[in-house]
């Protein structure tokens, strides 16, 4: 088994909970690969899966920066990853030294816990879906808006405490 960190957002988290099952756009995930202990000269599991999961949060921005499915506007701009047990991955060297390729969607059984932003972290990450893809492009001063974000921690929920973080949204 790998462990796997899925880029999401809230509306794909009711939809994880409601449908058993995350199919992750483009079935893209990240984790701890070859390619990405290669291209660290230190740094243990534990420190790798920190990078891992940054990756898939700066992901998730761009899901947000994408479009929402909250009509109503209940739910505020927020990270969220999705972290899981699967074992059948494709390493995508090609497209990042963390990325895979997932062969299925993750089913909620193997779903190990859910990181996601604290509200006191909406004002930053609805700034810095504004400028992401400037930011991608190598914008300073976007990056320092994307910095700003990035400085939040995401809070750590288990997977059996998901219907009631959905609810108390």
């Amino acid at each position: 088994m790998t462990r796997i960190y899925v880029p999401a957002t809230l509306e794909l988290l009711q939809r994880l909970l409601d449908e058993r099952e995350l199919d992750p756009v483009s079935r893209t995930a990240f984790a701890v690969t070859s390619a990405l202990r290669e291209s660290y000269s230190s740094g243990d599991d534990d420190e790798l899966a920190e990078v891992a999961m940054a990756e898939a949060a700066r992901a998730s921005l761009r899901l947000l920066a994408a479009g929402s499915d909250d009509e109503d506007g209940k739910l505020g701009p927020r990270r969220v990853v999705v972290a899981a047990d699967v074992s059948d991955i494709t390493p995508r060297p090609d497209l990042d030294d963390a990325v895979v390729r997932l062969s299925a969607p993750v089913p909620l059984s193997a779903v190990a816990s859910v990181h996601v932003d604290l509200a006191a972290a909406e004002a930053d990450i609805a700034r810095a879906v504004q400028v992401i893809d400037a930011a991608d492009l190598g914008d300073e001063e976007a990056e320092f808006v994307l910095g700003d974000a990035e400085d939040h921690e995401l809070a750590w929920y288990a997977a059996q405490e998901l219907p009631f973080l959905l609810e108390l949204l």
